[in-house]
């Protein structure tokens, strides 16, 4: 089996820890040391794959938009909503003034 090459080092990981405010026991630093240089290693694989007439993809599989057109509506009972504002008047929520 080769012997894969370190593509990160510990240093590195208490730094990325460090920035990201993580505090790591040893086990855990080892841990992320092994774990993000096998990522590192794979992705170095990956970049040896001949892309030059793959079409770029936003996924891996096609994507529709499943959401329903934003149209507005009138609501058939807009006080039963309000009965559960704590201030309203009429058919508004009534909120503390934010801008003097």
């Amino acid at each position: 089996m080769a012997e894969k090459k370190e593509k990160i080092t510990a240093e590195e990981v208490r730094h990325v820890a460090k920035l990201s405010r993580l505090i790591l026991s040893d086990d855990e630093e080892k841990s992320m040391t092994r774990t993000l240089n096998d990522i590192l290693v794979y992705m170095d694989k990956l970049s040896e794959l001949d892309t030059a007439n793959v079409e770029p993809m936003t996924h891996a599989i096609p994507n529709e938009n499943v959401m329903r057109d934003d149209v507005t509506e009138p609501f058939a009972n807009p006080e039963g909503i309000l009965k559960n504002a704590p201030d309203s008047k009429r058919t508004f929520f009534r909120v503390p003034r934010v801008i003097e």
